[in-house]
């Protein structure tokens, strides 16, 4: 995902002098280190002041530079929420911010760093979109995407190798992806949670029940009518690696409440701080597994029948 990151912004430098890249002393864990003597003034370093480098990005968007701003996920909102809202979104400036180390990929740097929050603080900023992206295929979408487009943008990812769901033909202009089709029960996910999301429906499968999966890469706005096919099987279990509220489980349930109401469970994060551990090892103690997945969507199928 990071390579994927590094060879984007080359790409969108070469055709677009105005296009910047800003890092905040984590270059080396995006691999932007890399390409800086390729980008050359087209590089800027802040060093370790991340509200100066979201200063220094609306700065830049002022005099029609087009910056990417990349940084831990956690530093990226929680840190630097007021310069965010004000000196860009507010301001109605144009910026592409990139939030890595999402959720419990952050692994190792523990509690401080692991960010289960950034997605409800970036989805309530007026116009601001929001995206997870699902692999490095539509990390480059997301990433030409934001170029492309005006205003404020938030992509959440993780930094190493993502499980590969698309093909260099895939695109990604609807904000969700419909992975398989299925009438009992719905599972909608979003980052590192899809591929559970297909392997539970897998399992689910063996045992009689067709599990429909969407890919719901786009937080805000939410694909309101991916949202309503779902609704249609009666009963929606949404996963993702951050917590329940504010994130994808809260924008599903506020288009089903207006909208199309059914059965609805949210695996994600409950209550809970960030710790040190191995991805592995956290998505059994945080509960986003597959087999979560798998145990929540029969629950919800039994509730849907009247059993339970």
């Amino acid at each position: 995902m990071r390579k994927m990151y590094a060879d984007t912004l080359i790409e969108l430098a070469a055709k677009d002098e105005k296009v910047i890249a800003l890092e905040a002393d984590l270059s080396s864990a995006i691999t932007t280190s890399k390409i800086k003597d390729q980008l050359k003034d087209q590089f800027l370093n802040l060093g370790i002041m991340e509200a100066e480098m979201i200063g220094t990005a609306a700065g830049l968007s002022v005099t029609g530079f087009k910056p990417f701003v990349h940084t831990f996920a956690n530093f990226a909102t929680r840190r630097v929420y007021d310069q965010v809202f004000v000196s860009l979104a507010y301001a109605q400036l144009n910026a592409v911010i990139l939030g890595s180390d999402a959720g419990v990929t952050a692994e190792h740097n523990g509690g401080t760093h692991m960010p289960f929050e950034d997605l409800s603080l970036m989805r309530i900023i007026p116009h601001n979109k929001v995206y997870e992206a699902s692999d490095s295929t539509m990390l480059r979408h997301l990433l030409h995407k934001g170029y492309n487009e005006k205003g404020l943008t938030y992509i959440r990812t993780i930094r190493k190798k993502a499980v590969k769901l698309y093909g260099e033909e895939d695109t990604f202009e609807t904000g969700s992806k419909l992975l398989r089709e299925g009438n009992d029960i719905a599972l909608l996910a979003s980052g590192i949670m899809v591929s559970d999301a297909l392997e539970a429906a897998d399992q689910l499968a063996e045992e009689g029940i067709e599990a429909m999966v969407m890919d719901m890469y786009q937080l805000k706005p939410i694909d309101k009518e991916a949202v309503l096919k779902a609704a249609k099987t009666g009963a929606i279990v949404t996963a993702e690696n951050h917590n329940v509220i504010g994130g994808l489980g809260s924008s599903v349930s506020e288009v089903l409440a207006e909208e199309s109401p059914a059965h609805l469970y949210r695996v994600g994060i409950r209550e809970k701080f960030g710790q040190v551990g191995t991805t592995s090892w956290l998505k059994e103690d945080y509960r986003i597994t597959v087999e979560e997945i798998v145990e929540q969507a029969k629950k919800l199928i039994l509730k849907k029948a009247n059993i339970a």
